[in-house]
């Protein structure tokens, strides 16, 4: 295999990992082809998470990373037949629109952001939706959807995006944004966990809290998950996630709900997090501050924790606090300007599958496999953040591959089967080998909100 780009990088400003050597990675190098290194941000992200596994668990060459497996898992939701039909795409609000000046990107497949748009705006159908964006320039039309809490980015291209304040926070720092634990003595060790000698399971036992939605979180604790982690997902009671994408990262995982503005349920979940391993979570900067759930707070806690945070624009610059998805960061980054088409007249376009998405996911799976081990050596928690937008800026920092790179379609994938709550599930594996046989999820998804708010 050709090169690819070494994405451990950021694993190295942690002790255990000074002299770490990146996991292997087998099979082609290119298959998606495009102006970006789509194929080096995927395998290098999933290489991150197995050289963090290699380095947790005292192994060399046990883990690695299938350029065949890892297609698929990228795609995983393009994959999956739930009863035989394809899941749902875009809501029809979504996607791109023309305005005044140029094009924004919508995102409104949940009903309470569907809701907000058409507030904003005005109309009472979503047939109006293009009359009114015609009548406003791009930047307009974002601000005033990001005032009514709706969710949008105007298309932007790479020179207008790098002129930003906020390019100059997102692309400053590693990848994955380590923050240092306390010195030692000032954090006890309290976890007993260890990993299992089991190299499917070596995660049997770790409890991990995930407080995560939509595909780049679920992604790494469905990973965390398939390695025999028990992991708890909590979503609130009034905002039920998407099936289709509840269904796709929903193996080897539980289910909960829980209303974090109550006090009872509150407390509750603070009680899980005072017994947890390792939290994750998913919403935006600052989002879960009031209800204590963040890394100041949990660490405070329990110093031993191992707290991963992820969001669309990153803790720091002008759009922290905003609400994001893949789609959005690929339209305000330059992303959607490099893939669009010239047929009838020039539209925007995406990335091959939401790698920014799943690219992330692995980063956080890499980062808490990562931490996991520093405690291990050191008996002391600590926390990370990964962001869409990070991640964005790796990927334009990529080598782009030139017209001689043997690009390539990859074989139909190795489908898999099980029953579920949901109807029969047709899917893809995760993208690991372990002494080189595929990984695979263990659990089919359980029906949303049932679990109960207890560890196993």
């Amino acid at each position: 295999m050709e090169p690819v780009p070494d994405l451990t990088g950021s694993l190295r400003l942690l002790d255990a990992f000074a002299t770490a050597e990146p996991a292997a990675c087998i099979g082609p190098r290119w298959w998606w082809g495009g102006s970006l290194d789509v194929e080096g941000l995927a395998l290098g992200s999933v290489q991150a998470a197995a050289t963090a596994l290699e380095s947790l668990t005292g192994s060399t060459g046990r883990y690695a990373v299938s350029s065949e497996l890892t297609a698929a898992s990228f795609d995983s939701l393009g994959h999956l037949r739930i009863s035989g039909r394809k899941p749902q795409g875009f809501a029809p609000m979504s996607g791109f629109r023309p305005t005044a000046d140029g094009w924004i990107r919508l995102h409104a497949n949940y009903p309470h952001h569907a809701a907000r748009l058409m507030e904003t705006l005005r109309i009472s159908t979503p047939d109006g939706l293009d009359r009114v964006l015609l009548s406003m320039n791009a930047l307009e039309a974002e601000e005033a959807i990001i005032a009514g809490r709706g969710v949008a980015a105007a298309v932007r291209s790479r020179e207008e995006w790098t002129a930003t304040p906020m390019h100059t926070a997102a692309s400053t720092g590693p990848w994955i944004g380590f923050t240092s634990p306390a010195a030692p003595g000032e954090s006890p060790r309290s976890s007993s966990w260890v990993p299992s000698t089991d190299p499917f399971r070596p995660l049997a036992g770790l409890r991990v809290l995930d407080l995560t939605r939509v595909i780049a979180g679920p992604t790494a604790t469905r990973l965390l998950g398939a390695l025999g982690a028990d992991v708890l997902r909590i979503d609130p009671p009034g905002l039920p996630e998407l099936t289709d994408a509840f269904v796709d990262s929903g193996f080897d995982k539980r289910s909960a709900e829980a209303d974090l503005n109550n006090a009872e349920a509150l407390d509750v979940v603070h009680r899980l997090l005072s017994a947890a391993d390792v939290a994750v979570t998913g919403y935006r900067h600052g989002g879960l501050d009031r209800f204590g759930v963040n890394p100041d707070g949990m660490l405070a806690a329990r110093p031993d924790l191992v707290v991963v945070t992820l969001s669309a624009w990153g803790d720091s610059g002008p759009w922290n606090g905003r609400r994001g998805f893949d789609s959005l960061v690929q339209a305000a980054c330059g992303i959607a300007e490099r893939y669009g088409n010239v047929d009838d007249g020039w539209t925007p376009g995406a990335l091959p599958v939401q790698a920014l998405d799943h690219a992330t996911g692995y980063g956080v799976a890499a980062a808490a496999l990562a931490l996991l081990s520093e405690r291990l050596h050191t008996g002391r928690g600590g926390s990370a953040h990964v962001s869409l937008v990070r991640t964005a800026e790796v990927l334009f920092r990529l080598s782009v591959p030139g017209p001689a790179s043997g690009v390539g379609g990859m074989p139909i994938p190795d489908f898999r089967l099980v029953d579920s709550p949901y109807g029969p599930l047709r899917f893809v594996g995760p993208p690991l080998t372990v002494d080189g046989v595929p990984l695979q999820y263990r659990k089919a998804p359980v029906k949303y909100g049932t679990s109960a708010l207890a560890w196993q």
